[in-house]
């Protein structure tokens, strides 16, 4: 169960200059940076009444309003359920998530998850990265099915947590939009925050015509077409759909969902952000962490490991006519 807690701050002289992240850290004792950030990107830290960025430089006499989630302490259960484990050595485990499959507790997910499933394989490893995430490094949606990290001990999460935020881990995604996107292979810039209004999507936030500024955080995707299909909708009509692969260098909530949606190109089976109503069948989001690269925390060694589209994305696609 969460409750609200709130907090307000006036920025002193000697903090003048600091970046906002790095001094409400510093204030919230037990408060990692990492949790911090979260709540800046979630919109719940306000800057004289604006939503914050992790790196604006403070100034004295701003008011810094902070809402953030109060986690009720629970016992994180181990749960023996099935791991397709890609790769495990010391340090981390790579596993082949299922859609369906929520990665981390929260409300209405308490059991059944990814982190239930790890506890039980790894059974030492509660605590490592924050206790109510233990050893993720990054995060999938529930009906994203594919690749994730996760960290054994608190110096592999360091490690990788430093490659994720350096933009040196190369992920891939496949996933299947509406109509046929143009140009065919191309990259989308365009950054992303809370949706002003429906607080449970994101959006991409323009910049002010006027100033410049905008409330989202850089968001960039380059992406590559595989292949057009065509099939019949079940309105009777035909319809255009286009398999792309999606490499993602910087890591947005949705930001894959967003920034196709953005384009007029939704994932198809993406009820958030695209058509509430499927035009064909299917049953969740066409999305799949598809392609993990990055160094291992204790050889260095570049790895690379790949998930094939599963059955039930196969199955929409063989359905179709390239």
């Amino acid at each position: 169960m969460n409750e609200t807690e709130r907090f307000n701050f006036t920025i002193s002289s000697d903090a003048e200059g600091e970046r906002l992240d790095r001094w409400l850290t510093s204030q919230m004792s037990g408060r990692s940076r990492a949790e911090i950030q979260r709540w800046i990107d979630d919109g719940r830290v306000l800057v004289d009444g604006k939503i914050g960025k992790p790196g604006r430089k403070l100034e004295s006499g701003q008011t810094v309003d902070v809402e953030t989630p109060v986690t009720v302490e629970t016992t994180l259960a181990a749960e023996s359920i099935p791991l397709v484990i890609v790769y495990e050595d010391a340090d981390l485990l790579v596993v082949d998530k299922p859609a369906g499959m929520v990665v981390h507790p929260a409300p209405g997910h308490s059991t059944g998850t990814l982190v239930n499933a790890v506890l039980h394989h790894v059974p030492d490893l509660e605590g490592v990265g924050g206790e109510k995430r233990p050893g993720l490094v990054h995060r999938i949606d529930k009906d994203t099915s594919g690749l994730i990290v996760v960290a054994k001990n608190d110096r592999a999460h360091r490690i990788m947590q430093r490659q994720f935020a350096s933009r040196l881990v190369h992920k891939v995604y496949l996933a299947l939009l509406e109509g046929q996107i143009t140009p065919e292979n191309g990259r989308i810039s365009a950054p992303i925050g809370r949706h002003p209004v429906e607080r449970k999507r994101m959006a991409v936030l323009p910049a002010d015509p006027y100033t410049g500024e905008t409330k989202g955080r850089a968001a960039l995707t380059d992406y590559r077409t595989l292949g057009h299909y065509a099939t019949r909708l079940n309105s009777g009509e035909m319809g255009n759909f286009t398999l792309v692969e999606a490499v993602i260098h910087t890591g947005r909530t949705h930001q894959i969902r967003v920034h196709f949606a953005w384009m007029k190109h939704p994932v198809v089976g993406d009820t958030l952000y695209g058509y509430r109503r499927q035009r064909i069948p299917i049953k969740r989001q066409f999305l799949h962490a598809h392609q993990l690269r990055f160094r291992l925390p204790s050889t260095k060694e570049t790895v690379e490991f790949t998930s094939p589209l599963p059955g039930d994305l196969q199955k929409v696609l063989d359905g179709m006519d390239a």
